[in-house]
């Protein structure tokens, strides 16, 4: 799977409230993508660059839908939901871009949450395999010190 993600749904690092869990068979029992943390009001943006193919409300809930550029036919396709959509069917979108701001809703999780998928034509893949490693890791970036290079005159640097 490529990593054409280049960024979380929601949020800079959101808790997994439940992950991905394929079905053993196709009408089986599963989750079919991963539930994100958030607050309702949040915007809810595009992983990476697409083509949104649908936005509108499926069951009561609304649901945004967008196929990636470049990643093959049939096109891997993210959805989003329970989403007010401030983008329409047929709409381009780039990394980053506001599909719209997540409904309050606490009919799939304990708490307002995201449900993120992920499909290739029928079949479900896990969503989280979009996004390169380093946004997956947890905790902040660290500076190794590099043996060899010289330190300017005008630093000081204490070694513990």
């Amino acid at each position: 799977m490529p990593a054409v993600g280049r960024l979380w749904p929601v949020g800079v690092r959101p808790t997994v409230v439940r992950g991905w869990e394929p079905p053993a068979t196709p009408y089986g029992p599963g989750h079919r993508g991963v539930d994100l943390a958030a607050a309702a009001g949040d915007p809810v943006r595009a992983v990476a660059a697409g083509r949104v193919t649908f936005a509108g409300r499926v069951a009561g809930r609304g649901v945004v839908s967008v196929d990636l550029t470049g990643t093959g036919d049939p096109p891997l396709r993210t959805t989003y939901e329970p989403v007010r959509a401030s983008v329409r069917e047929g709409d381009e979108v780039e990394p980053g871009d506001v599909l719209g701001v997540l409904e309050p809703s606490t009919a799939h999780c304990p708490g307002p949450c995201l449900h993120w998928g992920l499909r290739r034509g029928d079949a479900y893949l896990d969503p989280l395999s979009l996004l390169p490693p380093w946004l997956l890791r947890a905790g902040p970036s660290r500076l190794l010190a590099v043996e060899g290079v010289p330190v300017p005159e005008s630093v000081s640097v204490s070694v513990p």
